[in-house]
């Protein structure tokens, strides 16, 4: 027999399937949150029967299972760890663990697509076009590379695995990969998920009117409430407002924080590390401890949320030729120019500021940090370049 110790998300999900896959009804699979993985192997390492193969995919165990674990592969206990996740590559000293970020390409990994090569290389799993298909998706969507490559059907396919529940999800799958075509969505789940779109743009319009910026360790998050599209919001959240080093979506429901950037130079599982959670470098989370709570949600608390830059003008635009203006909630105005080859000024209510800077770019990230300011709208760029500047009040 073969037992799966897994996740509960789609990578780990994914893991199951292809348990399934290889070894069929010899395959007993358990899904598991972050905090109940540790209880399950603590209860196969007591109560299980010593013959079975035990796999743990997308997940790593706590200090004491570690032992134990090393321990049962001593006595010929049959057992191998896969996972992906950056904090947990210290497993790699153990004969039975095996933990990739990446391979030596620098091409992200998920448990899946390990889970995959493991089975193909072992000559447990044929490899066939379709699952390699589907394994690629997976992987996309887990590292976020389908962001980069705008690779729409890595995030439909995880937005369909949260539209159906875990078993109607693998059962679907599970046809769809035992053959030999490539993957692919039918009509229904095409129509399924393009409502899902409307859905989740809809909610994500309403969340960017909820984010409150805080300034955490030396670095900028923006805080936010969801319950849904984690991964997405996070993305959209990182676009809309750059200067911010890093998304943080808190889940009341769930006692978690999850942390998204779209920068290379956080790594958010560093973030999470530091509350004792774990992660990617872009997507990372943590348990809901009292330090969360105090650093994310009773700080943001007091905070107003940020407010969204104009949309629809026409000549108070970013990084515009002769200008543009920005205000802040005590109602100063701040107008970024040009002052020459790589020099940019802020003119705060008609006075120079001190500090110049060296690209549109640095100059709105100081504005919006240091002020939370926003793009004016077109009649308040028109209203300030009427001014007589200096009968402007300081």
């Amino acid at each position: 027999m073969f037992k799966l110790l897994t996740h509960n998300d789609l990578d780990g999900v994914s893991c199951g399937i292809l348990a399934k896959l290889a070894f069929g009804k010899k395959a007993q699979v358990r899904y598991n949150s972050v905090a109940g993985l540790d209880r399950e192997v603590a209860w196969f390492l007591e109560n299980g029967d010593p013959e079975t193969f035990l796999f743990i995919t997308d997940l790593s165990v706590n200090e004491e299972n570690e032992l134990a674990l090393q321990a049962f592969h001593e006595r010929e206990g049959r057992v191998k760890l896969l996972d992906h996740h950056k904090t947990s590559m210290d497993f790699n000293k153990y004969d039975w663990a095996k933990v990739e970020v990446e391979d030596e390409a620098g091409k992200l990994k998920c448990a899946a697509s390990i889970f995959y090569e493991y089975l193909v290389e072992e000559g447990l799993l044929e490899k066939r076009a379709a699952i390699s298909d589907y394994i690629e998706l997976v992987r996309q969507y887990d590292t976020w590379e389908w962001e980069k490559q705008n690779n729409q059907m890595a995030r439909r396919l995880n937005a369909l695995f949260y539209l159906l529940s875990i078993e109607e999800f693998e059962e679907k799958m599970l046809e769809r990969l035992n053959g030999n075509e490539p993957f692919y969505f039918n009509d229904l789940e095409k129509e399924i998920l393009k409502m899902e779109d409307k859905k989740m743009e809809s909610y994500i319009r309403r969340k960017r009117r909820e984010l409150v910026q805080l300034k955490v360790g030396g670095l900028f998050a923006g805080v936010v409430h969801a319950e849904s599209y984690h991964s997405e919001l996070g993305n959209e959240l990182g676009k809309e407002y750059p200067h911010l080093d890093y998304i943080v979506i808190i889940n009341m429901g769930g006692r978690r924080a999850g942390f998204r950037t779209i920068h290379d130079h956080v790594d958010v599982s560093d973030v999470a590390s530091q509350f004792g959670g774990g992660g990617h470098a872009k997507a990372s989370g943590c348990a809901m401890s009292d330090e969360v709570y105090e650093h994310y949600v009773s700080r943001a608390f007091a905070e107003e949320p940020l407010r969204e830059d104009a949309r629809r003008n026409r000549f108070n635009l970013k990084n515009a030729e002769n200008g543009s203006l920005y205000r802040n909630r005590a109602g100063d105005r701040f107008f970024l120019h040009p002052g020459g080859e790589d020099r940019w000024i802020i003119e705060m209510n008609g006075r120079d500021l001190e500090r110049e800077f060296t690209s549109f770019e640095n100059a709105e990230r100081y504005v919006k940090r240091a002020e939370a300011a926003w793009l004016a709208f077109d009649e308040d760029l028109v209203d300030y370049l009427h001014m007589d500047r200096r009968g402007r009040k300081s």
